[in-house]
């Protein structure tokens, strides 16, 4: 079973209710929208600095002008999908080589997969959202035929390599991964914000150790519910699966599937065929490995409840009887907010544009990306930011 982390699962979403027709998200396995940097010629960062890159750094850097493709030194791919790529880039001309990445979308390869209106949910969302465990937009462009998000990179490669590499977590690891996701899916949903595609491959880890979530290419602003089929066959929640119309219960859901994953090592519902994935979730039966502990087991069970009205984070105390489950007893997290509590791991990284924690990727600047009729640039009309 351990075998299953091996590969990369892709994210799907169903558009006219058959398998057939899924189109993969834009981030694969492996890859990934980044941290650190940025800078202005009146701003000087260390390229070699191993401390992570304020937001606020970046986003001064960035303010007061518009961006566009040549104004960035391109460097190596970190990221690949069905729409382009993720690259690292550097501000030509600027004393400051603080590195961030970039997010190239071919706008005609979105228009043809029919995902324009998540990669528009995708910038606005992100545009919205800044918390300390949360991959942070820092501003949008286009040209002709390509549209870009320009991203702080995160260095520290994808807890999904992290986990393939040890096997699986021990319980002290798991809660520390867990419990920076609470935080940041609590943040969310305040915003009723509904993430829906949390697994290993989107969570990256910064040069510090601690988790960041990336691609929301299927987040969502769902005040009550919606009823998109999407996600990673193995992380569906129920309700998505039977069409009942879903919300932020999905994403505590996820997380009990994660938790499992982190101290088992492969996920509670395989199977080589989705449907079978489907089947097995439904009737959920979870066969527990004996060295789990007895309130892991418990909280797994309280996430993984098929009745999203009953799951745990999805009461009456939201995600506060999740912070008070014994398996997090001894937590503080008011520090772990702070990102002050010791990571488990810090990636061995050597610099801020350090890209050995990724996969390596044949490059490309995707400048052979297809031009599309001009009626249809109105559909990327206010992708690109504007000056305040």
């Amino acid at each position: 079973m351990l075998s299953f982390l091996t590969g990369r699962r892709q994210s799907s979403q169903d558009f006219d209710g058959s398998s057939s027709k899924a189109v993969f998200s834009f981030m694969r396995r492996g890859s990934g929208p980044s941290l650190d940097g940025s800078h202005r010629n009146s701003i000087s960062m260390p390229e070699s600095s191993g401390k992570l890159v304020p937001v606020s750094h970046l986003k001064a850097l960035i303010k007061g002008r518009l961006w566009g493709v040549a104004d960035f030194d391109f460097r190596a791919t970190v990221g690949t999908g069905t729409f382009g790529r993720v690259r690292v880039v550097k501000i030509k001309g600027s004393k400051d080589r603080t590195p961030m990445a970039i997010k190239i979308m071919k706008k005609a390869e979105v228009i043809r997969l029919k995902q324009v209106e998540h990669v528009r949910a995708e910038k606005q969302i992100m545009a919205m959202v800044e918390h300390p465990f949360i991959v942070n937009l820092l501003t949008t462009f286009q040209d002709e035929t390509r549209l870009f998000m320009l991203l702080e990179y995160v260095n520290g490669g994808e807890l999904f390599s992290y986990l393939r590499k040890e096997g699986r977590l021990p319980d002290d690891s798991a809660r520390f991964y867990a419990g920076e996701i609470i935080l940041a899916f609590s943040y969310l949903h305040s915003m009723s914000i509904v993430y829906r595609d949390l697994k290993p491959e989107n969570l990256l880890i910064d040069c510090e150790g601690h988790t960041k979530i990336t691609d929301f290419g299927f987040a969502k602003a769902v005040p009550d519910r919606t009823w998109t089929l999407c996600g990673t066959p193995e992380y569906l929640a129920p309700e998505i699966i039977q069409s009942k119309g879903h919300g932020k219960p999905v994403d505590w859901w996820a997380l009990g599937i994660l938790l499992f994953e982190m101290l088992a090592g492969y996920p509670p519902f395989y199977d080589d065929n989705p449907f079978g994935i489907y089947q097995k979730v439904l009737a959920g039966k979870i066969e527990f490995p004996r060295h789990f502990d007895v309130k892991a087991k418990d909280l797994i069970k309280r996430l993984l409840t098929n009745e999203c009205g009953k799951r745990i984070g999805c009461l009456k105390s939201g995600a506060e009887d999740l912070k008070k489950h014994k398996w997090f007893k001894g937590m503080d997290w008011d520090l772990l907010l702070n990102r002050t509590i010791a990571p488990p791991f810090i990636p061995s990284v050597k610099s801020a544009d350090d890209t050995t924690m990724f996969d390596k990727y044949p490059e490309s600047m995707e400048s052979s990306a297809p031009a599309i009729p001009a009626q249809d640039q109105a559909l990327f009309e206010g992708f690109s930011a504007e000056l305040p």
